[in-house]
């Protein structure tokens, strides 16, 4: 079925025609983004139950961005009645000229900017889904995660807690001005298993994740995870430290997701370009990487959860080659910063929720596979580690270095698995010193969405992210 566009936003979208075009009299362009974005929450643990309509995206309102002699301001409504049109006209424009008069009582320096280009454009988009979040049935949606949590539980007498999340969310998102007019409507969902273990002396968790461009029905494939992740569990219980120092590594595609992410995460989001905020802005067209790296970001690269038809400044989705052959070619810009770069806009200006203002953001970021596959790769390798599961990740932009927390290491001896497991790890590195390593790539790969992204100490978007098997050399601790 497809996914259908909201009634509520279709019912609002000739009044907010009638509001955008009275805006225009008054300033040089007026555009419109219109939310609705219905969601369902499940989380089950040993002692708690919960079901809720609020996930990272459930949102409802307005936002209008105008410019007026070089500077763009931004209003938000958090409701929008087409009978009352003059109110919120006037509400919008009473707001926006006390934003300008403060940048004028404190004397703050206006970057003059041109108006976006508003070539004639009318899409609708209702993407296919499986279900929908607001018809699910939810007594047998929760059911279905109670018996995966108790099968969690009875697979080993040292298994704890055994917590199930899912959530689904249904997007539909309208944005207007004066010659565009474009509609789009999907669904995404997640699911996590997350056990607890514990021997007496130490507690460990492993981590199994589904997600996809569909609706609840993806839940479906969590119980085909908790093995997996129940034997994370009970492994890291007997995991050594492992000795600091530079070994052969290979990641896995949810490590590779990791490093992807940080590595050409924010540095390659060019308002960071705009505030000389990146070291990336110094490396187009030089090389960061190995011939064997490529990399791809842009919401239709891949199909998951940040999978979209346009983002929220009605740029059209994209595919963009970050780094072809070991060599950045770009990075990744919203349309305002593409104006004060000379650049051209890659589809990737995100905002947390219409409250909130657009930031370049990554969506899908992959590395390209390669031609080996995991059993060549380990053959290839005196000592060193088989690096599975990620917990988290942070970069320095300014001067490109790179922390990855993973969860844990499989010893690799003489081109053989040892059984040993050392946990947690931490890798760091320079990033064109870790990429200009990378060796070997498998044939396959993955796409993991079931993060979120932060930028600074705010702003959270979906993303996803993923790649192969890669074989590099990395310093770990």
């Amino acid at each position: 079925m497809k996914a259908p566009f909201s009634p509520y936003l279709a019912g609002i979208k000739p009044g907010l025609k009638a509001l955008a075009d009275r805006l225009s009299g008054g300033f040089d362009y007026v555009s419109i983004l219109a939310t609705d974005s219905k969601g369902l929450a499940v989380r089950i643990s040993r002692h708690q139950k919960s079901v809720s309509d609020a996930t990272m995206t459930t949102e409802r309102g307005v936002v209008v961005r105008v410019l007026k002699d070089g500077l763009y301001s931004e209003y938000a409504l958090n409701r929008f009645d087409p009978e009352k049109a003059e109110e919120a006209y006037n509400e919008i424009t009473a707001g926006i000229e006390a934003q300008r008069a403060l940048l004028k009582e404190t004397a703050t320096a206006v970057y003059d900017t041109p108006a976006l280009p508003d070539e004639p454009l009318t899409l609708f988009v209702e993407k296919e889904t499986g279900a929908l979040p607001e018809t699910t049935d939810v007594v047998a949606l929760v059911d279905k995660l109670t018996a995966v949590l108790e099968a969690g539980l009875a697979r080993d007498e040292r298994v704890i807690e055994c917590i199930v999340n899912a959530q689904s969310t249904h997007i539909s998102k309208l944005f207007l001005t004066k010659n565009r007019d474009l509609t789009q409507s999907y669904v995404y969902s997640e699911g996590v298993i997350i056990p607890f273990a514990s021997d007496g002396e130490k507690t460990t968790n492993g981590y199994e994740g589904v997600s996809g461009l569909t609706g609840p029905d993806l839940f479906d494939r969590l119980p085909g995870r908790l093995d997996k992740a129940v034997d994370t569990a009970l492994e890291l219980l007997t995991a050594d430290r492992i000795e600091p120092g530079e070994y052969d590594v290979i990641s896995s595609p949810e490590v590779s997701g990791l490093i992807a992410h940080e590595a050409f995460g924010h540095g390659v989001e060019m308002d960071m370009f705009v505030k000389d905020r990146a070291l990336g802005k110094d490396y187009i067209g030089k090389r960061v990487g190995s011939d064997l790296v490529t990399m791809h970001e842009g919401a239709l690269c891949a199909e998951d959860v940040t999978t979209y038809a346009f983002d929220d400044e009605g740029t059209l989705a994209g595919d963009v080659t970050e780094i072809e052959n070991g060599i950045l070619r770009t990075g990744v810009c919203d349309a305002l910063s593409a104006l004060r770069l000379g650049a051209v806009p890659t589809g990737n200006g995100k905002r947390e929720n219409f409250e909130h203002k657009v930031y370049t953001r990554m969506t899908n970021t992959i590395f390209d596979s390669g031609a080996s596959t995991l059993e060549e790769m380990i053959a290839s390798i005196e000592h060193g580690y088989l690096l599975e599961g990620m917990e988290s990740g942070m970069e320095d932009p300014k001067h490109w270095g790179i922390q990855c927390i993973i969860k844990m290491g499989r010893e690799i001896r003489n081109g053989k698995l040892t059984g040993k497991v050392v946990a947690p790890i931490i890798m760091t590195g320079y990033v064109p010193d870790l990429l200009g390593s990378v060796s070997m790539l498998s044939v396959d790969r993955e796409v993991f969405g079931n993060g979120g992204c932060g930028k600074g100490h705010k702003e959270w978007v979906k993303v996803a992210d993923g790649g192969p098997y890669m074989k590099m050399k990395a310093r770990l601790g």
